[in-house]
């Protein structure tokens, strides 16, 4: 079965990562050609991901025990934008001056093209070829004050 890609966070827990890693397995069937987990370690973004099945990414238990923290995201990836390479599973990890930012997201920004040219006319630079990136880019272009406003 093919769904959309599934998405699994944890907040205030000591062992986050090892919680996503298993709601991610939870949500395996929603995508089954990457998957991702980034984890908060006191503003420290610790992240690992890699094509294939969640098990298959994460089967060195080193990886999960090396994301520390009390928060953590996952994803796992069914592709319906953006080709199949490592570039384009997630979560991302943004660094920015003003500190990281992880980000993953489930679904499709219908006029993604037409943003992403604007953007890059802009000076933007990808690394990726998902619409997620091009929505951190909108998302720091924000006028609002605070990431939270953004």
């Amino acid at each position: 079965i093919h769904e959309e890609c599934g998405i699994f966070g944890v907040w205030g827990h000591p062992d986050a990562a090892r919680l996503t890693y298993f709601g991610l397995h939870a949500l395996q069937h929603r995508g089954q050609e990457g998957a991702g987990i980034v984890s908060n370690d006191n503003g420290h973004l610790i992240g690992h991901r890699g094509l294939g099945l969640l098990t298959q990414v994460f089967s060195d238990e080193r990886e999960i025990e090396r994301l520390k923290g009390d928060r953590a995201i996952g994803h796992v990836r069914y592709a319906t934008a953006g080709s199949g390479t490592t570039d384009n599973i997630q979560p991302f990890i943004f660094r920015f001056h003003d500190g990281d930012v992880a980000l993953c997201h489930n679904g499709n920004l219908t006029n993604c093209p037409s943003l992403r040219r604007k953007l890059e006319d802009e000076g933007a630079i990808f690394h990726s070829n998902s619409d997620t990136e091009v929505l951190m880019h909108l998302i720091r272009r924000s006028m609002q004050r605070t990431f939270m406003d953004k």
